[in-house]
């Protein structure tokens, strides 16, 4: 698969639901999905991933279209590098263009995954993030299979 296309179906499914949730859900409101282990809770970070708050969101909005350019920068130049290592990068970039097309636009990121049980929940997040971390967890896969790889010749 095309890491452009991967790129776009995250974006794509990330601000799809975000928009749902704007529409269709009041600030702070919660819908069990299943049962109260996942809900939609709908609340807008004006913070980083899982709710972390940070005083100089511009600051960090740059830095973020930095790291995300130069992610781009090197998928373009190593379009022939390792299928996992560009869907890796290519889910961590669609995540971070998600959440920066919401601090662009409105300054705050619409978060409304909220997992856990009873008092014990886990921060409130997004397709967004989601992906990152899941694109996180492949690139480590990657690295690791590649050392792997190294170890054995």
């Amino acid at each position: 698969m095309k890491t452009g296309i991967v790129i776009g179906l995250v974006i794509l499914f990330d601000q799809v639901t975000k928009l749902l949730i704007r529409n269709y859900m009041a600030i702070g409101q919660s819908i069990k999905v299943v049962g109260n282990f996942i809900r939609f809770t709908y609340v807008e970070n004006p913070g980083i991933a899982f709710g972390i708050h940070i005083n100089n969101t511009l600051v960090f909005t740059i830095l973020s279209l930095i790291a995300s350019s130069a992610i781009g920068i090197y998928l373009y130049l190593n379009r022939s590098g390792p299928g996992l290592l560009k869907i890796s990068l290519a889910i961590i970039l669609g995540g971070a263009f998600g959440n920066l097309i919401d601090r662009v636009l409105s300054g705050r990121v619409v978060d409304f995954i909220d997992i856990g049980m009873g008092g014990l929940r886990w921060w409130i997040f997004n397709i967004a993030d989601s992906a990152v971390v899941i694109g996180m967890i492949l690139l480590v896969i990657n690295i690791y299979r590649c050392d792997k790889c190294i170890e054995k010749e």
